[in-house]
């Protein structure tokens, strides 16, 4: 008895099937297939034009001094302020200020804190850089007074210039006001200004620079309201007249 191919035509079933003993790999067999539409795609339009030409880029876009200073805080940071107990903040910001860091004596930096180079850095009294914040300031990254950056959050005050195929670096610069609280987890990008009083909500991503008194959130970031400001003791605060 003929075996029964359902779904397949007289025609179909006298054809020979499939050869199934290649010795082909299946990541060769997706690299065939990939491949076809490329092709196709050439062939109609003739081949992509790439812009970026990394191969232009410059391999030490810093001076010597730069790199040899670089080389000793690095050293010095995954070690002394790495592994320096949590109490001592004091510690902390000597190291940081032997670098060149303009620190006021009330700043709180936090030992899993990363700071590229720290004679770009300054910040005003009483602010703090939370756990695991990167501070990858390749430009100035200034801070007022009473500022929180909390956990985890990035300021990145570097960029290329995507415009040119060389993709030369940018040492951009950011500017956090004070009475700022930028939450956890939130991006603040190259060449931005917080003005005074700002709250950025966690998980943001702040791209363009933001006025003062505002509460910002998103991605990218855009104003939710004014920042609701009421004195202790005075009217609205709760306390007993």
């Amino acid at each position: 008895m003929e075996p029964i191919l359902w779904g397949v035509s007289d025609q179909d079933a006298n054809k020979p099937m499939m050869d199934t003993t290649s010795t082909d790999s299946p990541a060769t067999d997706i690299a065939r297939i990939s491949a076809v539409p490329a092709a196709r795609a050439t062939e109609r339009t003739g081949p992509r034009r790439i812009f970026q030409a990394l191969d232009r880029n410059a391999s030490y876009p810093y001076t010597r001094r730069d790199y040899i200073r670089r080389m000793k805080w690095m050293l010095v940071q995954k070690t002394l302020f790495r592994f320096s107990p949590p109490r001592a903040n004091r510690f902390r910001v000597w190291l940081l200020r032997k670098f060149g860091a303009k620190l006021a004596p009330t700043v709180v930096v936090r030992p899993t804190v990363t700071v590229f180079h720290p004679w770009l850095l300054e910040m005003g009294e009483w602010s703090c850089l939370g756990e695991r914040v990167t501070v990858y300031n390749l430009g100035p990254i200034v801070i007022g007074d009473h500022s929180t950056v909390s956990q985890n959050c990035h300021l990145c005050a570097g960029t290329h210039d995507w415009r040119d195929p060389a993709m030369p670096l940018i040492r951009s610069a950011i500017r956090i006001g004070s009475g700022v609280w930028v939450c956890a987890d939130s991006f603040v990008g190259p060449n931005v200004c917080i003005g005074d009083n700002v709250i950025v909500g966690a998980s943001s991503v702040v791209m363009k620079s933001v006025n003062a008194d505002l509460i910002v959130a998103g991605n990218p970031a855009r104003t939710v309201c004014a920042r609701p400001m009421v004195e202790p003791g005075g009217p609205g605060s709760g306390a007993a007249g």
